[in-house]
C-alpha cells in the first residue's frame, strides 16, 4: 500500500509539474490593421510552439505612441517585456540608462546563439552598437523603393530610372503623356536620410551618432542634398514632382489611381498596394545621384526593431530570449515576410522564399531585399541621433515651406541644421 501511495504521489507531483502555467510576458508595438493581425499570429504560433512561455501582443497605436507608452511605463515600473521601437526612435530607448537588455545578451544570457552574419547586409547594424553587437532585435524592416505605374511608361515610350539624372530626361515624356511623373511618401525618410544612405555621404558626425551623442551635428546643409532638393524644388514647379504634404497616404493615393507614374514608397506598402492599385506596377530601387562620388549604396531600413525591457524576473527574461530565437527561425522570417510585405531579414528566409517561387509571383516583394543586399558604404549602415522623431518634425516643416513657396531650400536646410543641431545637444545632455 505504502508503495502505492508513493506512486500515486509522484503522479500528482508529475501530473503538476506537466500542467504548470506557462511563464506570461507581454509584446507592446506600434502596429495596427492587417499587420497587427498577422502579428498575433506569430505570437500564436510561438505559443503553441511550446508550453513554457506565452507572449501576449499589446498594440500601443502608433509607433511615435509605443515609444511613448514604453518609456511611461519604464518609469513607473510596469514595463513590458518587450517593446517594438522604430527606426527613429532607436537612439531613444538605448540612451534610457538600464531601460533595455542588449538583444544579444539576453540571447546569450539563455542559452541560445545570435550569429550576426545570418543577417542581410541593410539590417545588420542599424540596431546594433558601433562595434556591431546587437542591442535590438530587427524584427519588421523595409526599404525605400520606387513603385512603377507600367501603363505610364509604356504611354511615354521610357524606361524607370536607375538616377535621378535619369528621372530628369524622362518627366518631360511622362508629362506629356498626361502623367505627374513621380510622388514619394515621408520625404525625411525616403530623400533626406536616405540620400546620404544611396550616395555614401555621411549624415551626421561621431560616425552618424554611433560613437558618442556628445557633441554630434547634422550635416544637413551638405551640397549634394541641397542640390538635389533645389532640382526637386524645381521639377515640382514643372508638374514633374507631386507634393501632397507629410501624410504618407496622400501621397500614395494619386499613384494608386494611375495619374502618377512613379512613387517612392515602402518595400512593406508592397502587400496593400497589390490590393488598391488601379493598375499594373513594378517596382525598382530607389533612385541614386549619379554624380555623387560612391553612390548606388544600400539604402538605410525603416520599420522596427524589438527591445528586451530590463527590471523582469530571470523565468521572463528566459521566454523573451526564446521569442526572439523564434523569431529568427526560417520558417517564422518567411512566413513574416510573405504575409506583410517586410523584407526577409535573414539570408536563409531570403532563400527559402526564393525557393519555393515566391519571387517569380511577386517580384516586387524581392526588391527592397535586394536593394538592402547592395554593397555598404561607410555611411550607409545607418544613424543613431537623440530625439530623431523631433527632428523629422522641424524638416517636415521645412519641406512644406519649401513646396508652397515660403522659403527657399537653402533657408530650409540652414533651418534643419541649426534646430536639429539644438536638438542633438539637448539629447546630449540627458546622456550624461
Amino acid at each position: 500500500m505504502r508503495n502505492i501511495l508513493l506512486v500515486a504521489g509522484a503522479l500528482t507531483l508529475g501530473g503538476t509539474a506537466l500542467n504548470a502555467a506557462p511563464t506570461q510576458i507581454t509584446w507592446w508595438h506600434g502596429m495596427g490593421g492587417a499587420n497587427e493581425q498577422v502579428i498575433n499570429q506569430v505570437a500564436q504560433k510561438f505559443n503553441e510552439s511550446q508550453s513554457a512561455c506565452a507572449i501576449t501582443p499589446v498594440s500601443k497605436g502608433t509607433y511615435e505612441e509605443a515609444l511613448a507608452s514604453g518609456i511611461a511605463a519604464f518609469r513607473s515600473k510596469e514595463q513590458p517585456n518587450i517593446l517594438q521601437v522604430f527606426d527613429a526612435g532607436a537612439a531613444t530607448i538605448i540612451n534610457a540608462k538600464g531601460a533595455t537588455i542588449p538583444a544579444e545578451d539576453i540571447l546569450s544570457q539563455n542559452g541560445h546563439k545570435l550569429d550576426r552574419d545570418a543577417f542581410i547586409n541593410g539590417v545588420r547594424y542599424f540596431y546594433a552598437d558601433a562595434d556591431g553587437k546587437f542591442i535590438g532585435m530587427p524584427f519588421n524592416s523595409s526599404a525605400p523603393i520606387m513603385y512603377v505605374n507600367d501603363e505610364a511608361m509604356q504611354k511615354a515610350g521610357v524606361e524607370p530610372p536607375k538616377t535621378w539624372q535619369d528621372f530628369e530626361k524622362i518627366a518631360p515624356k511622362l508629362k506629356e503623356a498626361g502623367y505627374i511623373g513621380m510622388t514619394a511618401s515621408q520625404l525625411t525618410w525616403m530623400f533626406f536620410e536616405n540620400f546620404f544612405s544611396r550616395n555614401n555621404i555621411q549624415m551626421a558626425s561621431n560616425n552618424n551618432g554611433y560613437d558618442s551623442f556628445q557633441g554630434t551635428t547634422l550635416n544637413a546643409t551638405n551640397p549634394e542634398l541641397v542640390a538635389f532638393f533645389q532640382k526637386l524644388k524645381d521639377w515640382h514647379d514643372k508638374g514633374y514632382f507631386g507634393y501632397y504634404g507629410a501624410g504618407w497616404n496622400d501621397n500614395q493615393k494619386p499613384f494608386e489611381e494611375g495619374k502618377v507614374a512613379l512613387w517612392i514608397g515602402s518595400s512593406g506598402s508592397f502587400g496593400g498596394l497589390s490590393q488598391t492599385a488601379t493598375m499594373p506596377f513594378s517596382a525598382d530601387f530607389l533612385p541614386y545621384d549619379a554624380d555623387a562620388k560612391d553612390a548606388n549604396k544600400s539604402s538605410f531600413i525603416g520599420g522596427a526593431s524589438l527591445f528586451a525591457m530590463s527590471g523582469h524576473p530571470a523565468e521572463q527574461n528566459k521566454c523573451t530570449a526564446d521569442f526572439f530565437n523564434f523569431l529568427t527561425s526560417t520558417d517564422i522570417q518567411k512566413f513574416y515576410h510573405e504575409q506583410t510585405g517586410y523584407v526577409a531579414i535573414t539570408t536563409a528566409a531570403y532563400e527559402a522564399a526564393k525557393a519555393e517561387g515566391w519571387y517569380e509571383k511577386h517580384p516586387q516583394a524581392e526588391v527592397g531585399i535586394k536593394q538592402l543586399m547592395l554593397p555598404q558604404g561607410e555611411w550607409s549602415k545607418g544613424y543613431r541621433l537623440g530625439f530623431y522623431p523631433q527632428i523629422r518634425v522641424v524638416e517636415e516643416r521645412e519641406f512644406n515651406k519649401i513646396f508652397s513657396g515660403e522659403t527657399t531650400v537653402e533657408d530650409a536646410f540652414k533651418a534643419i541644421e541649426t534646430e536639429g543641431n539644438d536638438l542633438l545637444a539637448r539629447f546630449a545632455k540627458t546622456s550624461g
